[in-house]
């Protein structure tokens, strides 16, 4: 028996808020519900991970999940709780970041069976809706008051709000009102911040055609130090790998602070109440090794990319805590190489000067990124404490081409924890 879906939202701490009746209609027998996602960007980030994780918990409880991928309210831009009127998007790029979010959403839900997930794009309905039958058969159904009076446009109200963005609720409840008629889909779900538009929808479906609907919403996610969800100093947390790498997206989930690894490891993982609260009390007895942190990353780095991608993220992380090998490093590929080392001293040397034979020794002390001088290079050779691409060398090592890692690149370490990354160009 599946577990009541609004009770596995609670305990995952995932339930913000929800109309009256919508827990007893979910309880009634299986139900559809559809969560929207508007295609600001060739991929998903992080933050949209939430909603994606409140359908796949819904299709667990034996429910059927629908996706909306928003082809025309795309065009528009949700103003909802921005300072900003939203850079409207060509039809080009939509359609490329309309595929690449859809592929994403492949990878979290299950499209087969009776409770089989689908993908709608509110683009099919709205491209023959005419401006004109639009005014008349749906807006005259909503007040400008009644929209007026939205958080999501009060905020706006002093800096200003266009048409344009203004009309974003109408259009997003008309989809509710379609997917209601055509679909049979009685609740719309979304981050609180779309609260507003959702009940524009079940108040179009209400006055248009007589019927009930409901709404559900997640909080928004914030880190305990009060920095915003998905972002870290490089932007935005992608889960397209061209964004952002598998090995950055280990790290990110890795990262987390004690505070707010509970929180993540509840909401986007499908593990159980009793395997995280294992997972937490082990946690507890030492923390140091990071034992939530790291169920959390290898759970959903493996979801995002393949237990391959994984298991290359998992041996890069070692890399710098000196528990890898030279084989290992040499597997890396560039990006990788340049994600595990980014902040370390950056030095050059060209290739040819390397084909023509440079030591060990010469690599060290053409920058003063890693040693100070070539006395102190020459006597931690000697004592063994340095490595190249972790292989321990004496000072007359010839270094050639054939130790080139990662297309370009040595790594010089100085006992256990300073690297300098040697860019061959």
């Amino acid at each position: 028996m599946s577990p009541s879906f609004v009770e596995e939202l609670r305990w995952r701490r995932m339930l913000h808020d929800s109309m009256p009746g919508t827990e007893e209609f979910l309880a009634s027998g299986p139900q559809k519900a559809y969560i929207g996602f508007d295609p600001t960007a060739d991929s998903l980030g992080v933050g949209n991970l939430v909603q994606v994780m409140m359908l796949v918990h819904f299709q667990r409880a034996g429910h059927q999940p629908y996706a909306l991928v928003g082809g025309a309210t795309g065009m528009v831009g949700d103003p909802s709780f921005k300072s900003a009127e939203r850079q409207l998007l060509d039809a080009e790029t939509l359609e490329k970041n309309l595929a690449g979010q859809k592929a994403q959403l492949m990878k979290f839900l299950d499209f087969d069976g009776p409770h089989g997930a689908k993908i709608v794009n509110n683009y099919d309905w709205f491209k023959d809706f005419g401006f004109l039958d639009f005014i008349r058969d749906v807006g005259k159904h909503i007040t400008v008051n009644y929209m007026l009076a939205k958080d999501s446009v009060k905020s706006r109200q002093e800096s200003g709000i266009s048409f344009t963005e203004f009309s974003y609720q109408l259009i997003q409840g008309y989809d509710f009102y379609h997917l209601w008629k055509k679909e049979g889909i009685r609740l719309q779900m979304g981050g609180s911040d779309q609260w507003g538009n959702i009940t524009t929808g079940t108040e179009l479906i209400r006055r248009m055609g007589g019927g009930e609907a409901f709404a559900l919403t997640t909080p928004l996610i914030k880190k305990a130090d009060g920095t915003k969800f998905g972002k870290t100093e490089g932007g935005n947390v992608w889960l397209d790998p061209n964004r952002t790498s598998p090995y950055q997206f280990y790290q990110f989930w890795l990262n987390a602070a004690d505070e707010d690894a509970g929180n993540y490891i509840r909401i986007f993982t499908t593990k159980t109440r009793e395997e995280i609260e294992a997972l937490e009390a082990e946690h507890a007895q030492a923390p140091h090794l990071r034992i939530v942190q790291k169920a959390l990353a290898a759970d959903i780095t493996a979801r995002v990319h393949s237990e391959e991608e994984l298991d290359k993220a998992l041996k890069a992380s070692q890399i710098l805590f000196g528990q890898s090998t030279a084989e290992a490093l040499k597997a890396l590929d560039a990006r990788t190489l340049l994600d595990v080392f980014e902040g370390v001293p950056q030095m050059t040397v060209s290739k040819d000067a390397l084909a023509a034979g440079m030591t060990i020794l010469d690599i060290a002390c053409a920058d003063t990124a890693l040693f100070a001088s070539r006395g102190e290079a020459k006597k931690l050779l000697a004592a063994g404490g340095v490595s190249l691409n972790k292989n321990k060398v004496e000072g007359d090592y010839t270094v050639t081409l054939d130790d080139v890692i990662g297309g370009g690149y040595l790594l010089v370490q100085k006992g256990k924890k300073n690297y300098a990354l040697v860019v061959v160009s």
